[in-house]
């Protein structure tokens, strides 16, 4: 069994505030436009998407369209 955790009241040093970086709720329910399509693709690609996807606890599916994504974003 883990310890219980003691709070006190000691000063915390010298603190800064961060500007906000977070997107706005709205901005996490907007639903980005996409496409179907249909291609294939390696065994192995496919393998290493689902084993990653499971670790990270989402789809594959979404993995692969980020990394197009982050791709072209990066393009000249």
């Amino acid at each position: 069994m883990k310890e219980k955790i003691k709070y006190t009241d000691e000063p915390m040093g010298k603190v800064r505030r961060v500007a906000d970086f977070l997107p706005s709720p709205e901005e996490l329910a907007l639903k980005e436009e996409t496409v179907k399509v249909t291609i294939s693709l390696s065994k192995a690609s496919i393998d290493f998407f689902k084993s990653e996807a499971k670790k990270h606890n989402t789809q594959y599916q979404k993995m692969i369209r980020r990394l197009l994504d982050e791709y072209i974003s990066h393009r000249p």
